[in-house]
């Protein structure tokens, strides 16, 4: 699954190499940019839709066709559903172990935002957590859970780590500005993390979730 800032889509990639088109437009508009993306164990896919790929440096340079930046559901069934549009630039998306629960995160607002998922649709959107308390200019971006349901989320220094409880356990301190991150190895216990220029790896004590996300 590959969300795509230039061609303003979601596409799926198949084992022989053949690109498929997933969703492409709300409503006959052209999303903005989808930029993150989670598999839910039904197939329901989620995706966030900020317009940062319609900026320089980013992305491609075009006027947006969409007035807002929201977080879309397309069903199982092939159904593309508009969950929330209130955000100021939505990003990183994770479930919960129990899929009861979808946080999303808010780049410019630096916060985390918490949803109820009713079956296709989701509720709530109170803020969860704030992104603060470490020198860094990054702001909230890729976004996982682990096998504990701690939350990890990039921020401003690297890495910030949740508990179920919003309880900040502590952040893994990058010396770049990270961009993403995954588990990896047979143990998932390695986490591989994006940043400027450099890809790193660090192993921690609790191994990852594997899930689709």
């Amino acid at each position: 699954m590959t969300c795509e800032h230039a061609s303003s889509r979601v596409t799926r990639t198949e084992a022989d190499g053949t690109i498929v088109t997933l969703a492409s437009h709300w409503q006959g508009k052209e999303l903005n940019s989808p930029n993150d993306i989670v598999v839910r164990s039904d197939g329901g896919i989620f995706f966030s839709d900020p317009d940062f790929g319609r900026r320089p440096y980013f992305g491609i340079p075009r006027e947006k066709e969409l007035p807002f930046q929201g977080v879309y559901h397309l069903t199982a069934g092939g159904e593309l559903l508009l969950l929330v549009d209130d955000f100021a630039q939505p990003n990183g998306l994770c479930f919960s172990l129990d899929e009861k629960t979808l946080y999303i995160n808010d780049t410019p607002r630096r916060h985390i935002r918490i949803f109820s998922v009713d079956g296709d649709r989701i509720r709530g959107g109170e803020v969860w957590a704030e992104l603060g308390g470490v020198e860094g200019e990054r702001t909230p971006d890729g976004m996982k859970i682990d096998t504990q349901g701690n939350v990890y989320c990039v921020g401003p220094g690297g890495i910030h780590v949740f508990s179920p409880a919003a309880e900040r356990l502590g952040v893994i301190l990058v010396p770049e500005n990270t961009a993403n991150f995954c588990w990896g190895e047979d143990d998932l216990k390695s986490l591989f993390i994006t940043a400027s220029k450099s890809l790193y790896r660090i192993r921690v004590e609790v191994p990852g979730l594997a899930t689709f996300s």
